[in-house]
């Protein structure tokens, strides 16, 4: 995380806007105090189509063993 003083922030504010798109955080500084933090907003979740979905695991084959078996011959193998 990368800090920065009030006034470089003031002053370069569309720069820092553009590190916060690409994945930075950054905390604003008042007199080496950190006083506020640029991040960038949460994109919104595509919804999922259940008809898709549905469609798509009607293809998939059944599996022979329960989940809870498969579960545990993973652990199990990879045990020892």
């Amino acid at each position: 995380m990368n800090a920065v003083n009030l006034a470089d922030a003031k002053a370069h504010l569309s720069e820092l806007v553009d590190r916060v798109e690409a994945g930075d955080a950054i905390d604003i500084t008042r007199r080496g105090k950190p006083v506020a933090r640029l991040t960038a907003v949460a994109k919104p979740r595509k919804p999922i189509d259940a008809a898709l979905l549905e469609a798509l695991t009607a293809t998939m084959p059944a599996q022979s063993e329960s989940a809870t078996d498969l579960v545990r011959s993973m652990r199990d193998g990879d045990r020892y």
